[in-house]
């Protein structure tokens, strides 16, 4: 086989090959795929309508959680507002609590040393 026509086939080969990734690019197939070469369509446009409905949501569900009423919206029967909403400060350990934990952590740092020393 002369060297002309085995560059003739590859050539030939790679025509097809170009031909059949031209044509998977260029369209986009079930998945849902864009033509472009990262797969990126940019960033979510959403209308001021929605931006706004979904604040107005959002800003209810801070008024249930803080107890007060929901203005402009109505009450949702999903959250149990039987229950007061209770505002809850840190939680603190009591004196003994602290002295406890304290003593604890002293008599660790004082079998370190000793193993330390040893």
């Amino acid at each position: 086989m002369a060297i002309t026509n085995v560059v003739q086939q590859i050539d030939d080969q790679i025509r097809r090959l170009q031909e059949a990734r031209r044509l998977l690019t260029s369209t986009a197939d079930g998945a849902g795929q864009t033509s472009t070469s990262s797969g990126r369509r940019g960033p979510r446009q959403m209308s001021k309508e929605a931006r706004d409905r979904i604040a107005a949501a959002q800003r209810a569900r801070w008024a249930r959680q803080k107890g007060q009423s929901a203005t402009g919206s109505a009450p949702s029967s999903t959250n149990n507002s039987s229950a007061p909403a209770t505002k809850r400060g840190p939680r603190r350990l009591s004196r003994a609590a602290r002295a406890k934990i304290a003593a604890a952590q002293k008599a660790r740092w004082a079998r370190a040393r000793a193993q330390k020393k040893k």
